[in-house]
C-alpha cells in the first residue's frame, strides 16, 4: 500500500471542569479571567443586552521553564457527539455566536517562562442576537505541532494542544426552557436458549435542549411489563452535566438482565429547572430458539396442510 504523507493535526482542547477556584490547565499553561481584586473567577460570567460591547481581560500564564508562544481566539461551545462532553470549535471552524463576538486585543501572545501575560478583549453582542445563552471560551492554542504516533507507520499524526477559559454569557430578553427525549429505540441481545446466559437490552436515545438557555438535565429509565408490573427504575448517570441551547445528544442505556419472555414498555423521563419531557417504545421478548422451532413447526404444519389439500384436489 502506498505511504500517506498527509499530516493530521489533532487539535486537543483542555477545557476542564475544575472546581471553582482553579482555571483550565493542562499542567503547562493555564487560561483563566483576570482578577479584578476580587476573588478569582473560574469562568467569564456575563450578560449584555443585544447591540451593546463588553470589555474585559484575560490572563494566559505559562507553567513550563521556556517561553511559549500561542494564537488567541473565541471559539463556540457544543456538546460532543459521543457522551455530551464540553467541547468547543477550532480555529478553521465557522463561529456563529461567542466565537464571532470575542476579539482579542493581541491574535498572538508570547508567554515567558514561568510568568503570565493579560490581554484585553471585546465582546461585541449583534443587535439581532438572541435572547437566552451563549457559550464558547477564550483558547489559547499552542503554535507548535508536537510529533504522534504513527499509524501502522503509513499516517504521520501531529498534535497541538490548546486551553480554554469557557465564557458563559446571557443576553438579555425572555428566556425559555424546553427539554425533549426523542428518537427513543431498543436492542435486544438475549442468549439463544433461555436461562443460559444473561439478557441485555441497549436503550438508545436523544436528548434535545430545545430551548435558549443552557440545562442541566436529569434522566430517569423506567420499564414495565405484562399486566403493569415494574420491572426497572433508576435514574441516569451517563447524562451530560450541561446541556447547551439547541444542542442534541444521543446516548445508549445498558438495561442488563431484560426479560428474556415478556411484553412491555420502556420510558425515559428527562427534567431540569423549568423544563421537563419523556419519550418511550415498546418491546417484545422472546426466547430465539423456542421461537424458532414453534416458527419452523407452524411452517411445517401449513405445508403438510397445502399438500394434502392439492393431494385431494387431484383426487
Amino acid at each position: 500500500m502506498r505511504k500517506l504523507s498527509a499530516l493530521l493535526l489533532a487539535v486537543v482542547l483542555a477545557l476542564l471542569a475544575a472546581p471553582a477556584a482553579h482555571a483550565a490547565d493542562n499542567g503547562n499553561w493555564s487560561v483563566f479571567p483576570a482578577s479584578s481584586g476580587a476573588a478569582q473567577r473560574p469562568y467569564f460570567y456575563l450578560s449584555a443586552n443585544p447591540g451593546t460591547t463588553l470589555d474585559d481581560k484575560v490572563t494566559v500564564a505559562n507553567k513550563t521553564s521556556a517561553p511559549l508562544t500561542f494564537r488567541l481566539y473565541g471559539a463556540d461551545a457544543y456538546n460532543t457527539e459521543r457522551d455530551g462532553g464540553f467541547a468547543v470549535r477550532t480555529e478553521k471552524e465557522r463561529q456563529a455566536g461567542v466565537g464571532a463576538w470575542t476579539k482579542p486585543a493581541r491574535s498572538t501572545v508570547t508567554v515567558p517562562a514561568r510568568s503570565s501575560v493579560t490581554v484585553p478583549f471585546t465582546l461585541a453582542v449583534p443587535p439581532d442576537a438572541e435572547p437566552g445563552d451563549h457559550v464558547g471560551a477564550l483558547v489559547a492554542l499552542d503554535d507548535r505541532v508536537a510529533p504522534g504516533p504513527a499509524a501502522n507507520g503509513k499516517v504521520a499524526v501531529g498534535i497541538q494542544q490548546a486551553v480554554g477559559a469557557r465564557v458563559y454569557l446571557r443576553v438579555g430578553g425572555p428566556t425559555v426552557p424546553a427539554l425533549a427525549v426523542e428518537n427513543v429505540s431498543l436492542s435486544q441481545h438475549r442468549p439463544l436458549v433461555p436461562g443460559a446466559g444473561e439478557s441485555r437490552t441497549d436503550i438508545t436515545y436523544t436528548l434535545h435542549n430545545r430551548g435558549n438557555v443552557t440545562l442541566n438535565p436529569a434522566v430517569r429509565l423506567s420499564a414495565t411489563g405484562l399486566f403493569g408490573r415494574t420491572l426497572l427504575g433508576r435514574g441516569l448517570t451517563k447524562v451530560p452535566s450541561e446541556l447547551l441551547p439547541g444542542q442534541r445528544v444521543t446516548l445508549t442505556e445498558a438495561w442488563r438482565g431484560s426479560p428474556q419472555l415478556d411484553w412491555g414498555d420502556v420510558k425515559l423521563t428527562a427534567t431540569a429547572k423549568g423544563a421537563s419531557g419523556s419519550g418511550g417504545a415498546s418491546f417484545l421478548a422472546l426466547p430465539w430458539l423456542p421461537l424458532a422451532i414453534l416458527l419452523a413447526a407452524a411452517a411445517a404444519f401449513t405445508g403438510h396442510r397445502v399438500l394434502r389439500r392439492r393431494a385431494a384436489a387431484r383426487a
